[in-house]
């Protein structure tokens, strides 16, 4: 699994951190969506699928 995001179209919602906090976080400044981990570990990916789905720009995606 790999992720990619599309940081531009993001809203600032906050869904990926809360849902899947090892793998996603916010900046300080914009609350834009920062990746902590673009090919997270096994034990992740349900938590990052669940991103995914709850993101509401759809900014997040997987390869």
């Amino acid at each position: 699994m790999r992720i990619r995001v599309d940081a531009d179209r993001c809203v600032a919602s906050g869904v990926c951190a809360f849902t899947a906090p090892e793998v996603f976080d916010q900046g300080d400044e914009d609350g834009v969506v920062r990746v902590l981990q673009a090919e997270p570990p096994a034990d992740q990916h349900e938590a990052v699928e669940e991103a995914v789905v709850g993101c509401p720009a759809q900014v997040i995606s997987i390869e």
